[in-house]
């Protein structure tokens, strides 16, 4: 019994990206070119397992303000800021602009952690789609090569049906009982280049 139990311990050691590879998204804007895709509630788990791992939370400060934060997130640099002067008639919302220094923050703060080549990093957007998976590409064309897209992002998916039909109120990050607040670590909290 002892050795099959070790066995199990030591091939789940070997093969961490078996235990915790989601689906490949439907949407290709979703999709990257390493394929590492993982849920929160497995990102959470990779987390756990390894202290090393670092979580990357690239939605805009606004953003945050309003839906929460993940605690265990380690860098927070936004792929997309809001541009309220810019109206977008489509979606009858004020729109998004690159983070033009989004590359060289991102950068920066991996740095700081002595992230390398290898380390495990796991980017999260709002769910998963439009700003995790470019981020991860980005890292890749660096030569990271284990970056991690949450498919799920931090608010989830749309509920299909009901009162609240619309709301991103299943599964990601907050709606799968993870740690989650509304204050931010000031440590980790983004900072336009003027502010720092």
């Amino acid at each position: 019994m002892k050795k099959s139990l070790l066995a199990a311990t030591l091939l789940s050691l070997t093969l961490p990206a078996a235990s915790h590879a989601a689906n490949v998204p439907k949407k290709a804007t979703a999709q990257t070119t390493l394929g590492l895709y993982t849920t929160a509630r497995e990102a959470w788990q990779m987390l756990q397992g390894d202290r090393n791992a670092i979580l990357v939370d690239v939605r805009d400060p606004i953003e945050i303000k309003f839906t929460g934060f993940a605690t265990e997130t380690d860098i927070h640099v936004p792929w997309m800021l809001s541009a309220p002067e810019k109206w977008v008639e489509k979606r009858q919302s004020w729109g998004m602009k690159k983070n033009p220094d989004f590359a060289q923050q991102l950068q920066e703060k991996l740095d700081d952690l002595k992230a390398g080549k290898n380390s495990t990093i796991i980017i999260m957007c709002r769910s998963g789609s439009t700003r995790s998976a470019p981020a991860v590409n980005l890292l890749a064309e660096k030569g990271y090569t284990n970056v991690w897209t949450v498919v799920d992002g931090f608010e989830g998916g749309k509920l299909k049906q009901g009162e609240s039909k619309g709301v991103r109120a299943r599964n990601g990050w907050r709606n799968s009982g993870l740690p989650w607040s509304y204050k931010v670590n000031p440590a980790v909290a983004w900072r336009p280049a003027s502010d720092r």
